[in-house]
């Protein structure tokens, strides 16, 4: 990728995901397909697929996701995602001071040693559950402020989750919600038992957003 002026990060962890399953796809037609008709129709396809997730952005950042095109061979998607990684939004910073303002509450709360193995580039929601309360803990970015909830997580089985629509370990997990000027309600759904593969699942907000006005208070 080369470009003369200087690119802010305006690819969004979700887009991100997006994208890296289009370029999983497209090394998968490689190894298995050998017209070169239907190739071309497949990396074209995922080159269109790709910029019809910014359609007002100029054409140098459009210039970025192009190469994607030239994607043939197992070593190629690792440099070609790691580039692309430089234009991604990371993730608000979350810190312990964070955390205590989030969820004033859950006395002697600790966010997770696995948090500074995060790449926060790559997360579109932080969540983890935490054995002494007994309760997951989810941080999300709501139109650029960070919003904290708590709930209970009941394990289950293998089912769809309400985040990110993948089919994983998950469980039922209810908050309670404030409905009313005095009145509380439990909302809830099932969620990915591990936050990081759900975000990693990720590949649109749609569901994650509707989550969200679900468990707001």
């Amino acid at each position: 990728m080369t470009s003369h002026i200087k690119i802010e990060p305006f690819i969004r962890s979700d887009q991100y995901h997006f994208i890296k399953f289009q370029v999983k796809n497209l090394v998968h037609a490689y190894s298995t397909v050998k017209d070169p008709n239907v190739l071309k129709a497949v990396k074209y396809g995922a080159l269109d697929k790709v910029i019809d997730l910014f359609p007002e952005i100029p054409e140098n950042q459009a210039e970025i996701f192009h190469t994607i095109t030239e994607i043939e061979e197992d070593h190629q998607p690792n440099q070609y995602l790691t580039e692309l990684k430089e234009y991604v939004i990371p993730f608000k910073s979350v810190t312990e001071k964070t955390v205590s303002k989030l969820f004033p509450k859950a006395k002697k709360l600790k966010l997770p040693s696995s948090l500074k193995e995060i790449d926060f580039r790559e997360i579109s929601y932080l969540g983890w559950y935490d054995i002494r309360s007994e309760k997951k803990f989810l941080i999300f970015n709501d139109n650029g402020k960070l919003f904290g909830v708590h709930g209970t997580f009941r394990h289950t089985t293998k089912g769809i989750c309400a985040l990110c629509n993948g089919h994983e370990e998950v469980g039922l997990f209810m908050a309670n919600v404030k409905s009313g000027k005095e009145t509380y309600t439990n909302r809830g759904n099932y969620i990915c038992t591990d936050s990081q593969t759900c975000n990693q699942n990720l590949r649109t907000l749609d569901k994650l957003e509707h989550f969200i006005e679900l468990v707001k208070k």
